[in-house]
């Protein structure tokens, strides 16, 4: 299998709060170390499933979150901005994908499932696509889509993980995160790692990756 990975940070386990994300600040180095164990477990599972080719767009902010030396040694890492149309999912064009996986995905902007929802920047108030409000995840599987790639996992926030099933029925889902408000109750770190490597392995093992076909929208 040849897999394409595209990483954010809000819907990583323990992220609360947009204090969290200063520049320089322990919060951003612990919470990108979290990022970085959670990728790393879904590299893991791609590997042990069969994965041949992987390749992970660190897709937050500076896009130099991820830590490459904790990630499998068959795993390739796209940092920083190309600043193509694709965005969160470029490197999806270089290549013919089995199917995609996101990690670290949140809830829509003006959505109450993540204290950190918001859609593509914190300017924007929202994002519709045919009178439906759109988040990230909406926006990068239909990209995955238009080059014809299924999109079988997502991890993140429970509000995110709830939508994402009713656009992609047979998607794997892991919320690690339940938003309340400001306040966000989240799995223990280890167990987030735990349940993002055994749920995705079984996705691709089973074979049940090929129906996470993203229906596009019709215009």
């Amino acid at each position: 299998m040849d897999l394409f990975f595209s990483c954010d940070i809000e819907g990583v386990c323990g992220a609360a709060a947009w204090d969290q994300l200063g520049p320089g600040t322990p919060e951003l180095q612990a919470l990108c170390a979290q990022m970085t164990r959670e990728v790393a477990a879904a590299c893991r599972a791609a590997v042990r499933a069969g994965g041949e080719r992987i390749l992970v767009k660190d897709a937050h902010d500076s896009a130099r979150n991820i830590d490459p030396s904790v990630l499998p040694e068959e795993v390739q890492i796209n940092r920083g901005w190309a600043g193509d149309v694709y965005s969160m999912m470029s490197g999806i064009q270089h290549g013919d994908w089995d199917a995609a996986v996101f990690t670290g995905y949140h809830a829509a902007a003006c959505c109450d499932g993540n204290p950190l929802s918001h859609t593509m920047n914190t300017s924007v108030d929202y994002v519709e696509i045919n009178g439906v409000r759109a988040s990230e995840f909406t926006l990068n599987a239909y990209m995955a889509g238009y080059h014809g790639v299924p999109v079988c996992f997502v991890s993140g926030d429970a509000s995110l993980c709830d939508s994402a099933r009713r656009m992609i029925p047979d998607i794997a889902t892991v919320p690690v995160n339940k938003g309340d408000g400001n306040s966000a109750t989240s799995l223990h770190p280890a167990l987030a790692v735990k349940r993002i490597e055994e749920t995705l392995r079984a996705q691709l093992e089973s074979g049940a990756y090929r129906t996470c076909i993203v229906p596009m929208p019709p215009k």
